[in-house]
Parts: structure tokens; sequence; C-alpha cells
């Protein structure tokens, strides 16, 4: 592993910092180190990890405080900055380390409780605000707080570098490691989290005051020191150590199980597993909560997925208990897909989503009566799902944690050829992981989170790159959908991508080009694994009168304006029977399907055969759970009513533009973002379907009769 320490970007990194916040500079230096590490991925992921620095302070009346700053929990150590650590008093800490250690209390039982239910409440009380933006902003206290304030050093690193799991996670994992790292680690046997685990690592350092790091088994690598540079230093240097030392074991060739002639594509699986881990609302709802799924594949994730113990050696555990309130103990592993029997595949995947539904609830029941613990089951649902001859998904409510398990997931198979290369991977017992997966501090992390209307929804919108497709866009990525936006401009969509945020799929397609539009559905699946709800927004309004218009405009009209629509709900019902979870069509119809407009007839045509085209889904496929319903809207301003436009037929009406964009019975001018909400207010009405609703202000020649 290399040392990417770099001093003239340490002292312009602590001098950027020291002028912009009053922050002392050990914490500066903390900052820079944290980064550091953050950015290697084998040593840290997605919120693992702490570093910490104690610090001598000022309270408000002068008095020197005693102050350790450590990273908040669940923060990313790759992007912090300095209000990213909570400081706590190292005092009342240090008071807490006696009574433990000298037994002034009842019980390990009692200490045991006291660090899941009071824990928290005991750190906040000795939080030390440096400033007011960190009274504004202050994180959750980490749950290894004591582990560092414990420790005498001032600077303390802990990290779950792979290369230490791996070889940890042995039977003889801790002689592997003191082989490996030599006299200068101590070791502390696998203990979760807590009071327990920071008093035996002081333990650990007061047996050999010469040590300059800890082991602990089958969860991480601790390092310190008085500088950032030489803890940082030494942690590089260690991991390095345990690499060359699994490096030297080779990697072990396993012969891989028989794979069907053909194996099924990513665009045909990913809808197969999303809907077989779907769970329905309420039984006969045809409602459903959803996953975002998370593809990847590698060499390294091929041989694992391939291996022919696959099932045995996934279900020993996780690598680290860090993964476990992400991921689970254990993945779902199904067969290998044959591309010629997606529904015989489909059937095997539903049928070991029930068994693991059934594994995991005994497996609760099991440990909640051997623990004691009142504890409340989560859902049974896996989070990573393991495909022979393809690869793996992560799972998740949002495309981000879909992200986070698929790379957790993907850097456990790589480890556990290495572990098994090695000798034989072990993780820890299945009482520890429920200990740890139903731990009350592990748990708020996870609770952080809230999920809009839409979570774990995949939403699509066509035309998506300016006016109403814009605004629809933004208005379900708002409330919690995963996004799929499609235009002709790929500059423009672009933009947009840009405009509404992060994880935002933009395909460039010509919706009249059949081809295109498969494509553009397969880049869905790969990217999300499947589609929930789709906007067909698309059109132009191509004007001319009818008994002279010509017939290629006519016919381009109708690509546009209808076959569009229907190469769009095709695909989308196509992946929508693959889920089995229903879904959501709604159709951008317009005014002019029911009131035409005189020279409008090539554009009113093609509307009013969409309008059909929705009722005719509604009534075709309701059977499988989807909806189809329309929007009937008029004089929006958009690149179909441009601002050219309006002149000219408010001209030729006699009105003043005000009153021509108004001219309806509220005398209101009706917006993109207006259309918007009613896109989203009919993607929400779970019992509608061939509806057309008209979002025009009012105006009754356009209304349905």
């Amino acid at each position: 592993m290399q040392n990417l320490w770099n001093s003239a970007d340490f002292q312009r990194s602590v001098d950027r910092q020291l002028s912009d916040n009053e922050i002392p500079a050990e914490l500066a230096e903390l900052v820079y180190a944290s980064r550091l590490l953050g950015s290697e991925s084998s040593l840290v992921m997605h919120g693992g990890g702490n570093t910490s620095v104690k610090s001598e302070l000022r309270d408000i009346i002068g008095n020197s405080v005693n102050v350790i700053f450590i990273k908040g929990s669940g923060v990313d150590l790759a992007a912090l900055d300095a209000h990213d650590f909570t400081p706590v008093r190292i005092d009342p800490l240090r008071k807490l380390q006696h009574l433990y250690a000298t037994g002034k209390r009842h019980s390990d039982d009692d200490i045991q409780q006291f660090s899941t239910r009071e824990f928290k409440n005991f750190l906040y009380l000795n939080l030390f605000y440096l400033t007011d933006h960190m009274v504004k902003n202050s994180l959750s206290p980490s749950i290894e707080t004591m582990l560092h304030a414990f420790l005498p050093h001032r600077f303390i690193f802990h990290t779950h570098a792979t290369a230490l799991l791996t070889l940890s996670n042995q039977p003889d994992g801790e002689a592997l490691c003191r082989e490996t790292l030599g006299d200068l680690f101590g070791t502390v046997p696998y203990i979760k989290p807590g009071l327990g685990l920071a008093h035996s690592a002081a333990e650990a350092y007061g047996r050999d005051s010469a040590i300059r790091g800890l082991v602990l088994h089958k969860h991480g690598l601790v390092t310190f020191a008085d500088s950032a540079a030489e803890a940082y230093g030494f942690m590089i240097e260690s991991v390095t150590k345990l690499e060359e030392r699994i490096a030297r074991s080779g990697r072990k060739r396993y012969a891989a199980v028989p794979l069907p002639p053909v194996v099924a594509s990513l665009e045909d699986v990913a809808p197969v597993i999303r809907g077989a881990v779907a769970e329905e609302r309420s039984p006969g709802s045809r409602q459903y909560d959803q996953f975002v799924l998370d593809f990847r594949s590698s060499p390294d994730i091929l041989d694992y997925v391939n291996s022919p113990d696959l099932s045995e050696v996934s279900g020993r555990g996780a690598m680290t208990p860090d993964f476990i309130i992400r991921t689970k103990n254990r993945p779902l592993v199904v067969p290998a897909p044959d591309a010629a029997d997606i529904e015989g595949f489909r059937n095997v995947v539903r049928a070991a989503v029930e068994r693991y539904k059934e594994e995991y609830t005994a497996y609760f029941e099991r440990q909640k009566e051997a623990s004691g613990m009142q504890v409340t089951m989560l859902d049974p649902l896996p989070r990573v799902v393991l495909v022979p001859g393809l690869g793996l998904f992560g799972l998740g409510r949002t495309a981000s944690a879909a992200a986070v398990n698929a790379d957790i997931a993907a850097s456990t198979a790589s480890a556990i050829l290495d572990a098994e290369s090695a000798g034989r991977f072990e993780s820890i017992s299945e009482r520890d992981a429920f200990d740890i997966e139903y731990w009350e501090m592990e748990q708020a992390k996870m609770n952080k989170v809230r999920h809009d209307v839409f979570a774990g929804k995949v939403a699509l919108v066509t035309g998506a790159a300016s006016g109403i497709g814009l605004a629809t866009a933004r208005a379900f990525r708002q409330r919690g959908a995963e996004l799929v936006i499609l235009d002709l401009n790929p500059d423009a969509l672009e933009l947009a991508a840009r405009e509404i945020g992060e994880d935002v799929l933009a395909v460039a397609c010509d919706v009249t080009d059949r081809n295109a539009v498969r494509s553009a559905f397969d880049s869905v699946c790969r990217r999300f694994g499947g589609v929930d709800i789709v906007v067909s927004n698309v059109g132009v309004a191509l004007q001319g009168r009818i008994g002279d218009v010509a017939d290629d405009l006519l016919r381009r009209s109708f690509e546009l304006n209808f076959f569009s629509h229907q190469s769009i709900a095709q695909e989308a019902v196509r992946i929508m029977r693959l889920q089995e979870t229903g879904g959501v069509l709604l159709f951008n119809v317009s005014k002019q399907a029911v009131n035409p407009g005189p020279d409008f007839g090539p554009y009113g045509l093609p509307k009013a055969a969409t309008m059909f085209l929705v009722r005719q889904y509604a009534l075709d496929h309701g059977r499988d759970g989807i909806r189809a319903n329309g929007i009937n809207a008029d004089r929006i301003r958009t690149g179909l009513l441009t601002e050219e436009m309006i002149k000219t037929r408010s001209k030729a009406r006699g009105l003043s533009e005000r009153e021509y964009m108004a001219g309806n019975l509220l005398q209101v001018e009706v917006t993109a973002e207006d259309v918007a909400e009613a896109f989203v207010h009919q993607a929400l009405e779970t019992k509608t379907t061939g509806s057309i609703v008209t979002v025009d202000g009012g105006n009754i020649a356009a209304a349905l009769r």
C-alpha cells in the first residue's frame, strides 16, 4: 500500500483550515490524515473507521479542559472536515474507565446495559463545543469514543483494513497477525464495540507500553502516535506487511460450477431479482416497497460467484461486524440464469427469496431467545444477491445505499478468495452477529436516514431536458425517486442532469427509433435494476390545415406524438412484467386530443390517438397491476408553446399575452410545475387507471364528457 503523505500538501491543508476556522492546529492535522485514510477503500468503506486527536482547550471562563476530537458516527473519512469531529471531555470518560477497571460496578451485564441504554446520553452530556458552528452541526459521538479515550496516545487511527480482516478471519487469525506484524502490535480478541472493547484495548496497552498499535481480532487495526504523520505512516507500513503476507499465499484456483450454454443478460436478470425482493405492503394491495439494484462484476467477483461452494462460504458471515448493519450477515445466492428459461429462473429466485426470509426469521427468533434482547425484527430481505455466471447485486432503498452494499460485497468477494487461499475464512459467531445487528448503537446509524414517498422507485421521464419534462423530473426526484431522463439533445440533457442533482441517469435517445428506446431501457436495468414509473412526455406541435397538410408531415407527427409513446410504453411494460410488481404509465396527452384547434390537426390527431392509447393500456394491463393515466394540459410555456407562438396566437385572438396565457375559467397561467405536480399525483393514486386529468385552469370545451 502506498504512503500518500505529502509534507507540502499537509502544510497547505493545515494553513487553509486554520485561516478559515477557529480550530486547534492538531485538529487540522487530523483532518488531512483522515482524508488520506478515507481515500483508500481497502482501509475503510462508507463511514467506517475512526480517527481522533486529544487536545487541551480553554472553556468560556478560561479553565483548561482535556478534550478528544473523534470522527462523528457514520461520517465518511474521505470527505470530512473539522466540523465532522465530535469534541468530548476526556476526564469524565477516564473516570468511567477507572470504575470499570477497578470492578466498581455490579456486573459485566450491567455495564453492557449501560452501553446500550445510556451510552449516548453520557457522551452527549460531555460534549465540548468549540464554536457555535459545532453546536449547530453536532454529530452523534462514535460508539468507539471510549476506545480512543481510554488509550493515552495523542493521535489514534482505526481502520477496517481488508488485509487485516483477511488474515484475522481465520481459525488461527491471531497467530497469523502476530507472526506478520511482530511485537509492535498488541492483540484484542473479538468483542463487541463499547466499554468492554475499550477496556480490553487499554489492558492490552497496559501489558506492553512499547506497542504502537492493536489488532482488534476480526474487526480492525489501530495505530497510535504523537503525530498524525507517524500514526498514518505506521498504519500504511503495517497494512503493507499484511498484504505482502497474503500475496505469498498465492490465489487458489477453483473449478467453476457448470453454467447454462447462454447465461441470461443482466438486462433480463435485474428486473427478475428486483421484483423477487419487493415486499407487498399489505396482502392483495399490489403496492410494493422496493429496492434499487447496483450491479458489479469483475474477474474476482466471477471467480467467487462461480465457485462450487459459494453458498457455504458466503454463508459463514461478514468480513467485519461493521458491514452487518448494511448488508446483513450473509447474502442471497441464486442459481445461474439460463437465457432460454427466464420464467424458470424467476420461479427459482422467488423460491430462494422465500427461503432466505424464513431462515432469517428463524435466526432472529433463535438469537432473540438466546440473548434475551427485547428487539423487533428488521425486514428479512437480503441486501446482496450473488448470481453465478453474472456477478453480484447490492440492494438499497436508494441508489447510493445500493452502491454502498455493492461496494462492500465486491470487496468481500476478493477478501474471501484471499482468505480461502491463506487458510479458511471464518467470521464471528451467529450470536455475535446478532448482537451487532440488533445493537441500538449500530441501528442508530441507519435510523438517521429518512426516505421520501418514492424511495425505492425508479422513474423515467422523456423529453426531460426542458419544460414539462424537466419540471416533472425534478418533482419525482425531490420526492425520492431514482431518476432516468431521456431527451434527443445531449447537451441540454447534461445541463438538466446537473441541475437535478446526483445519481441521475441521463440517456440521449431518439424516441422515434425503436432500437434506441430498447437500448435506453436496457441502460435503466443495468443502472437501477428496473423501472416503476414512466412519464412519456415528448411531443412537437406541428401545424397545418388538415386538407392541405403533406403526408410526410402528418406521418412525422404520428411517429413522435403517437408511436414514440407506444414504443416507450411497450418497453416499460416488458420490464414491469418481469418484475411482477405493477407499475405506472403516465402520458402527456394535451388539450388538442379533446378540443382541437384550427390548423392544429397534425398535432391533435396523434394526440387523440395517444389518449386512447392510455385507455388501451389501462384495459389490457390492469391485470398486471400496471396503471395508465394521462394529463390533458394547455398553454404551458415550453419548447412547444414558444414565446414567439404566444405572441402570434394572442395577437390572432385579439388578446394580450397575459390574457391569452390566463384565458381560462380561473384566469391564471398554468405552469410546467403545475403539470409536474399532476403527474406526481397520478403516480400516487394507487387505485386509479384509465384517467385523463385536465390541467388547464378551466376550459369547458376541453373537458372530457
